[in-house]
């Protein structure tokens, strides 16, 4: 198998990820945060070396403004329900995952808040910063982005969205589901409010992983009440990092093996993922350069690509492509809408979906060419 589906999940993982969880299982696997004996305090102390990890990555002064989600939705659901209060307005794009989209449908559907969405300005889903600070009104209270889009791999002005958003006093919040182990995050630096980020997937963690990062000052409401180990005698959950979005047992093998891909990604580099995964892409759009028939919707530059190709070939359903990756060359990608709609009716392959390849840090030259060598060989001429 040939496994190109990494913007999906990660795989394989570094073998650090897979022993420190096996490790964890075996040695500590008591409940961190609740109980004072020594596995117990062994747990602690890996769940804070992993924030600790995290923290360095992303130039977060205080560890404990991260919390721990089961992946990037729970920690964009926290944030988004968790800041916003009736009469605000939220500013997005089409973009953007159905993890954003559908609870802000669902605050608009109860009539708390509203939300304005930027079109992108070409098929490759690029999106103007001017756009958004255009569709900012006073009660705005949020804008919400993705650092980099998980339909085309395109990267998006996080940057200088950030900008706008700390010169107009809107928080900032930046889904990193495709830019977290790849792209750099400054928080301080980039003004970014709060930072939703699955652990599966370019953090190099097990699935059932993420976390959120809340910047000091910014006024979070629980939306999932119980547990956290404090204040115990209050009925009313506490409304301090973490424990305002910790409510109930973490995942702590999950968190060792995250911490150990963190780790792992930290010694590896950033600069290298990049240069990596620039190879990656430039063998296979150099495979591709004669193949007309074939429509690509990603950027062929990659540093504006976070590493993915999204295709389609005229005449064909993206799933029916993919099935034959699968069972004629046991190749694995992603095809269909990607759960980002408006992404798709955007870029107008509503009715065909896309082909989504992704590779990641441990896949080959070979593993590319092979792979446009399939796409030409289903072409068929075409």
């Amino acid at each position: 198998m040939v496994y190109l589906d990494n913007a999906a999940t990660s795989w394989p993982k570094p073998e650090a990820v897979y022993s420190s969880v096996n490790r964890f299982m075996k040695t500590c696997c008591a409940n961190p945060g609740r109980s004072a004996h020594q596995m117990a305090r062994v747990s602690s102390n890996i769940i804070m070396k992993t924030r600790e990890a995290l923290a360095s990555l992303f130039n977060i002064p205080n560890p404990l403004d991260i919390a721990f989600t089961a992946n990037a939705t729970h920690a964009l659901n926290m944030a988004i329900q968790g800041v916003l209060r009736q009469g605000d307005h939220v500013v997005t794009t089409v973009m953007e995952h159905n993890s954003v989209l559908r609870p802000l449908w669902h605050l608009k559907h109860k009539g708390l808040i509203d939300y304005s969405i930027v079109m992108p300005y070409d098929s490759c889903g690029n999106v103007s910063p001017g756009s958004i600070a255009g569709a900012i009104r006073p009660n705005t209270r949020l804008i919400v982005l993705s650092s980099a889009s998980n339909v085309t791999g395109t990267i998006l002005p996080y940057k200088e969205v950030g900008e706008i958003a700390a010169e107009k006093g809107i928080l900032f919040l930046v889904d990193a589901a495709q830019g977290s182990g790849v792209l750099n995050f400054d928080v301080q630096a980039m003004n970014i409010s709060l930072l939703a980020f699955p652990g599966h997937k370019g953090l190099m963690g097990p699935q059932g992983t993420g976390g959120l990062y809340v910047a000091p000052g910014v006024e979070m409401r629980p939306v999932l009440f119980g547990g956290t180990g404090s204040r115990s005698f209050e009925t009313i959950h506490p409304e301090f990092m973490p424990d305002v979005v910790e409510a109930g047992t973490l995942n702590s093998p999950g968190i060792a093996g995250l911490g150990a891909g963190v780790q792992w990604l930290m010694d590896v580099g950033l600069e290298r993922i990049r240069e990596k995964k620039k190879l990656l892409l430039e063998s296979f759009f150099g495979a591709m350069d004669h193949i007309p028939s074939v429509r690509i919707y990603s950027e062929r530059d990659a540093g504006k690509n976070s590493g993915i190709i999204s295709l389609i070939i005229p005449g064909m359903d993206s799933s029916d492509i993919g099935n034959i990756l699968d069972k004629k060359y046991g190749i694995a990608v992603r095809s269909g809408f990607h759960c980002a709609p408006l992404a798709h009716e955007a870029l107008g392959t509503m009715k065909t979906g896309l082909v989504r390849i992704s590779p990641g840090y441990f896949n080959a030259v070979q593993e590319m060419e092979y792979a446009a060598m399939a796409i030409r060989q289903i072409t068929g001429g075409r």
